[in-house]
């Protein structure tokens, strides 16, 4: 393999692999390619991990020496346990290795946007050790490791959205003011109605199938709550402080993370195991019974909250390596430096006198973004994706089956909450603390 000198790196294409890979030629481009990179190694795990838990892959699975002994039930759930296990010590080991870089003139910082093919020899050596771990009391205490991680990446995809609808809202409202504003504001109109036809449509089906059991208390509790939560902060979203401190702050942010509160507190209903506050959708079409699964009978992940789920996961995975957000507050969740602004001029910067883009180096002062956090999110949507491809069951004492468990309810719940508070405080911050320069 050819590597690239350091005289020839600032002259080297951005795109040619051996500079890529050698680590030597950090620009605005391999900023974002290495986010890319690195969330693609997180997906392509999870591709793995849903072909694992596919109907027929067992027979295959059970092939592993001392992998799987009289457990038909769960082998591909415990497949998925190794490999999301695998991802999330790659992706932990790189946020330790990455704190506090602070520029690409730390050595660190090659390591980060270069050497792929080593990167992902390690993470395959890691897979095939994870596969060889004894049972013991593994899966049992990386379930709760599950049940931590996830809570924290469920408010972590909520802050994203919450970036997200704000560079959305932004966007369009300056569309509007250079071209047809009344086309650009029909559209916001239209989906931020959307947006909240769609999560009152999803109370009023809550409250119809998921609060009909003499012991649905909870469910109750947690409609209403969410619902008066979701009203208190669209009010505050309009305000007019609030309004005069963030004029594009607005309901369709507060529309869009009503919806994603509401899908939440679904997703949080559908793990309670009492069957009669928890009726599968194939039961309410069929209008039968929702039947509890035996412990020798095969549970299935791809139900529609789980598929739901990892469309969120990609979307949310997808835009935390391509964003590049101006919402202060949000940046300081997200441990995003502020100087994101460099990477246009810089990229612009880049073209030679022969029309060809080179490498430009945008780091040299300051990263774009948090490495260490950057990996420390990868690692916790790895937990993530492994609690819900297994539907967050717990597996029993003797690993002959998966049951759903009140803990996975109680965290999601709670995640909604603290993601609804976080959301709060990028409305009122500006307002409270008027002393400091949100801009």
């Amino acid at each position: 393999m050819a590597l690239c000198s350091i005289a020839s790196c600032a002259s080297c294409l951005c795109g040619s692999a051996p500079c890529l890979l050698s680590g030597c030629c950090p620009s605005t481009y391999n900023s974002t390619v290495s986010r890319l990179a690195f969330s693609f190694l997180l997906l392509l795990g999870s591709l793995v991990s849903v072909i694992m838990i596919l109907p027929g892959m067992e027979a295959q699975l059970k092939k592993i020496p001392g992998f799987c002994v009289n457990c038909d039930v769960i082998v591909g759930y415990k497949s998925v346990y190794r490999m999301c296990f695998a991802m999330a010590c790659f992706f932990f080991l790189f946020s330790i290795i990455m704190i506090r870089v602070r520029s690409s003139k730390d050595p660190r910082a090659s390591l980060q946007n270069g050497f792929w093919f080593f990167k992902f020899l390690i993470l395959v050596g890691i897979t095939v050790g994870a596969f060889f771990i004894p049972d013991g009391t593994f899966n049992t205490v990386w379930f709760y490791f599950g049940v931590v991680g996830s809570f924290i990446f469920i408010i972590i995809q909520l802050i994203l959205l919450v970036d997200f609808s704000h560079t959305w809202n932004q966007s369009w409202l300056e569309n509007a003011e250079e071209g047809n504003s009344k086309c650009w504001f029909a559209a916001l109109l239209s989906f931020t109605v959307l947006h909240y036809a769609l999560a009152f449509s999803a109370v009023v089906l809550f409250y119809i199938y998921y609060t009909t059991g003499d012991d649905c208390t909870e469910h109750k509790i947690f409609i209403s709550l969410n619902l008066i939560f979701c009203i208190i902060i669209s009010i505050v979203a309009i305000l007019p402080k609030v309004q005069e401190a963030q004029p594009s702050s607005g309901l369709l942010q507060a529309s869009l993370i009503s919806l994603y509160t509401m899908y939440v507190t679904w997703s949080a209903m559908t793990n309670n195991p009492n069957r009669k506050c928890n009726p599968s959708l194939l039961s309410l079409v069929n209008n039968t019974p929702s039947p509890t699964p035996s412990p020798g009978q095969e549970v299935q992940w791809w139900d529609a909250q789980g598929i739901i789920g990892l469309v969120i996961f990609f979307f949310c995975t997808l835009y935390a390596s391509i964003r590049s957000s101006n919402n202060t507050q949000v940046n300081r969740l997200m441990q995003t430096e502020e100087n994101q602004g460099l990477a246009a001029d810089d990229h612009e910067a880049a073209m030679g006198e022969d029309g060809v883009r080179r490498a430009v180096d945008n780091e040299e002062d300051a990263v774009t973004y948090s490495y260490s956090f950057f990996h420390f999110s990868l690692c916790l949507a790895s937990l993530y994706i492994m609690m819900t491809l297994t539907n967050w069951y717990q597996p029993d004492a003797d690993y002959q089956a998966m049951q759903s468990s009140m803990p996975a309810v109680w965290v999601k719940i709670s995640s909604s909450w603290i993601g609804l508070a976080l959301y709060l405080w990028t409305l009122v911050a500006p307002v409270i603390l008027s002393n400091r320069d949100f801009n």
